[in-house]
């Protein structure tokens, strides 16, 4: 990609990060602005209001009372801190908390450069949005230069099988499946195979969105790393959850069950764009300790961003 068309890039998918947060900017923060109306010091009535405007917005109660503390700490130690400089403070705060999660460490659709293939195996509920976002990573990977075989394992519905089909064929990516009913290890081991003979950079396993029963999601989950790693033997190198971020508390709960089930490393939050609570980001990366890599912000194809917190919280406090 030459210098012209990456920063064309660059503008472009900051135009639809701020149009995708533009609910969260509305509600969040303008309600922030009022709550220092009339104020010239941050004192406990203004993080009081900021304490509950934070909790309503879905960045949940643990991780907003950790930033309270932060604020407390630096009010204190700067002994007078203007509400003017509240935002700020804030920013920089929410900028940690993220850096410390190693969220938003990336900025482009790349893979380690001694991972090939790179595995990715992808987890969540059904209607999170799971197989649009491994159609829209192929599509990114792609684009990147990457060549990308998927893999059907989320054999338990004929929708999810035909779905992922119709996602390769729309990408322009191979896709193994075997169909309904058929074991998702068996599939997954010929997807990885599959792409070991074609020399593919990017693996991506769709898996069951089943959660009614841990124990048989676990056995399954385990079961398809263990056959993956007959082939490629430290596969799968990322088990990306995919979580609803318009959901808000349901997809911590959803955040707790996968991480018991199984090894999560990242994190993709979609539909952000038709939601206020994308405060969700942030309490969900320092909840589980897990690096937050992509989201969603649109509809479109080239909609999944890789997550860039300095991009994310500039946008959220312009």
């Amino acid at each position: 990609m030459g210098l012209f068309s990456f920063l064309t890039k660059k503008k472009e998918n900051k135009e639809d990060l701020d149009k995708g947060l533009e609910k969260t900017k509305t509600s969040v923060f303008s309600r922030i602005s009022k709550a220092i109306i009339g104020k010239s010091t941050v004192d406990d009535e203004v993080l009081d209001n900021l304490e509950e405007i934070l909790i309503t917005s879905d960045v949940g109660v643990e991780t907003t009372l950790k930033i309270i503390d932060r604020i407390q700490a630096r009010v204190a130690r700067d002994k007078y801190v203007g509400t003017n400089e509240l935002n700020t403070i804030l920013k920089e705060e929410i900028m940690g908390l993220l850096q410390e999660n190693e969220s938003g460490d990336g900025t482009t659709f790349d893979i380690p450069a001694d991972k090939k293939p790179y595995v990715i195996m992808v987890v969540g509920v059904n209607g999170v949005g799971k197989t649009t976002t491994i159609g829209k990573l192929a599509y990114n990977f792609k684009n990147a230069g990457k060549k990308v075989v998927l893999g059907a394992s989320d054999t338990f519905r004929a929708a999810a099988v035909s779905q992922l089909q119709i996602w390769a064929e729309r990408v322009g990516v191979p896709c193994v499946q075997q169909g309904q009913g058929a074991d998702p290890a068996s599939v997954a081991f010929d997807t990885v195979k599959s792409a070991v003979a074609q020399d593919a950079d990017v693996v991506i396993i769709d898996t069951a969105g089943r959660l009614h029963n841990k124990v048989n999601l676990m056995r399954e989950l385990t079961k398809i790393k263990t056959v993956m790693q007959k082939v490629v033997p430290d596969a799968p190198h990322e088990i990306l959850l995919v979580l609803d971020a318009s959901t808000g508390q349901n997809a911590i709960e959803q955040a707790k069950q996968f991480t018991a089930a199984t090894e999560v490393n990242a994190l993709a939050l979609t539909k952000l764009d038709g939601t206020a609570k994308g405060g969700v980001v942030i309490g969900i990366s320092d909840q589980f300790k897990i690096p937050v890599k992509y989201i969603g912000v649109g509809e479109g194809i080239d909609h999944l961003q890789v997550f860039d917190r300095k991009a994310f919280v500039d946008s959220l406090f312009e």
